[in-house]
């Protein structure tokens, strides 16, 4: 069949795709910035429309000869109006989807209780699945509760949690009932719904095989990670925002992610019917239970081969545009920084150590300043350091890199990474590698765009410690790199890693 898949560089979404293409489908995604999609395994197999979900006429194009269209797009820690701008999103799909003739929409939603009041965003989660049942095109909506998968946003919160913590003084809802599910099994459940008979137009609640209590949860996985079981004590005080400040600080999660995601922990979060076997049938091993999808992630973390992570989703609030050219600078107020090294190493030594920058490598300069401005932006709800990158070795143009984000890289040769920290401005960082006789050259510039006079005031606050951090950063990176053995050399590229079954 010809599928649509929206959100297709989300975590489920760049999970899907892969496998759609897999099961024969010709698959087209839609996308804002198709760079992103330069470097991922599936982007010569499939057909990549440019375009923006709330421009009409970008959907219309985008689902011309469609069959099927899932719908993978949420704007959970938007801020203000993000209600309005998801049902926007949501009438201007199911319209688009109803007049190009498509004949399914499959939607991932939330699980959410039968009634009562709910957290904004699974409200804005039923609304949406509302939206696409009312569009004339028959419609799956599958209600998934906790996703467990590797680099997953809940399975995340979980592990650090868990790891951080001896002790948790928690709030109220680790007594709350929850019922994981593998991401496997999400994916298997999104695959099938394609081959749905057309009469079926209705929400679905999916789950795996246990019911825990939150508190279970990471109990569960302190068993399987090898760490003694942690004691929880239930405190009464917690509200949701307290919880995500909690959150926020102790774990990579961001408070806008946070925030939300204990919102919807408010409620015991587990399916209330079994319809879905009757018209998808569950995998032919059955679903996976918590501790073994557990067991599977941490497996998959180990050995380097998360396909998709939350912590590559777009920061709301971030800085956006590219790097203007140099050229376009006239004019405009810009501090930078820049320094060169002569290395013995070669070029591809060099730019190995470039591009392992970050995460577990660090930035091989004055770790402390690192980590206070890494916990500074965290203080003030940004993503912070912890947030670590995908893959240890290899980036991709849009990766997340602690807080920073890949905007461009040129293998092996250039990498710029655009600032998503907290700051009064735009910000940016290159590193690049060039051949320079036996050896290589080294070049690092910080680029920065002050907003206002609180960006100048912060710059010069700052440039104080740029002598420190900055120098020590290419001397350190030059020495790495010669101190590697010449057996030691990634090569330039390498084949992806086989999808997770």
């Amino acid at each position: 069949m010809r599928v649509l898949v929206t959100g297709a560089t989300g975590y489920i979404g760049g999970r899907l795709v892969p496998r759609l293409v897999e099961a024969g489908h010709d698959v087209r995604v839609i996308v804002r910035r198709p760079e992103r999609l330069r470097d991922v395994p599936w982007a010569g197999d499939v057909e990549v429309v440019p375009g923006d979900l709330t421009d009409a006429a970008a959907v219309d194009r985008a689902m011309r000869d469609v069959e099927v269209v899932y719908y993978l797009v949420h704007s959970m820690g938007g801020r203000g109006d993000f209600e309005d701008l998801e049902l926007s999103i949501a009438r201007n799909v199911a319209e688009g989807a109803a007049r190009g003739g498509a004949r399914r929409i499959v939607y991932l939603g939330g699980l959410h209780p039968a009634s009562g009041r709910l957290s904004r965003h699974l409200r804005s989660r039923v609304r949406v699945g509302e939206i696409l049942l009312a569009s004339g095109v028959p419609t799956i909506v599958l209600q998934a509760g906790v996703v467990i998968g590797s680099g997953s946003t809940s399975f995340e919160m979980i592990r650090h949690l868990t790891e951080v913590l001896p002790y948790m003084p928690a709030p109220r809802w680790v007594r709350n009932f929850i019922q994981p599910i593998a991401v496997r099994d999400v994916l298997h459940y999104l695959i099938r719904a394609a081959e749905v008979p057309p009469e079926v137009n209705r929400a679905f609640d999916i789950g795996g095989p246990d019911v825990f209590r939150y508190g279970q949860l990471m109990n569960g996985y302190a068993v399987e990670a090898g760490l003694h079981q942690r004691p929880i004590a239930a405190l009464p005080v917690l509200t949701p925002w307290l919880a995500g400040q909690w959150v926020n600080l102790v774990t990579p999660i961001p408070r806008r992610i946070a925030v939300p995601i204990i919102e919807s922990l408010q409620f015991d979060c587990v399916t209330r019917e079994h319809d879905i076997d009757r018209v998808i049938p569950p995998p032919d091993e059955g679903l996976t239970p918590y501790r073994r999808a557990v067991r599977l992630a941490l497996e998959r973390e180990q050995a380097g081969e998360v396909e998709t992570s939350w912590r590559n989703a777009e920061v709301e609030g971030a800085p956006s545009d590219p790097l203007p050219s140099d050229p376009d600078w006239a004019g405009h107020t810009v501090y930078t920084d820049h320094r060169e090294r002569r290395s013995s190493a070669p070029v591809e030594a060099l730019w190995a150590v470039i591009e392992g920058v970050g995460g577990e490598n660090g930035w091989y300069s004055f770790p402390l300043a690192w980590a206070v401005r890494g916990w500074i932006d965290k203080l003030f709800g940004g993503v912070g350091l912890r947030r670590g990158r995908r893959d240890p070795d290899m980036l991709h143009p849009g990766d997340a890199v602690d807080f920073w984000r890949v905007e461009r890289i040129e293998r092996p040769r250039f990498l710029r990474l655009r600032a998503e920290m907290r700051v009064p401005g735009r910000a940016w960082l290159e590193l690049s590698a060039e051949p320079d006789g036996a050896g290589s050259r080294y070049r690092q510039r910080a680029v920065y765009f002050p907003k206002g006079l609180a960006g100048r005031l912060y710059w010069w606050a700052v440039f104080p410690f740029h002598g420190i951090v900055f120098a020590g950063m290419a001397n350190r990176i030059t020495a790495e790199a010669e101190a590697a053995p010449a057996s030691a050399s990634r090569p330039l590229g390498r084949d992806a890693t086989e999808p997770e079954k």
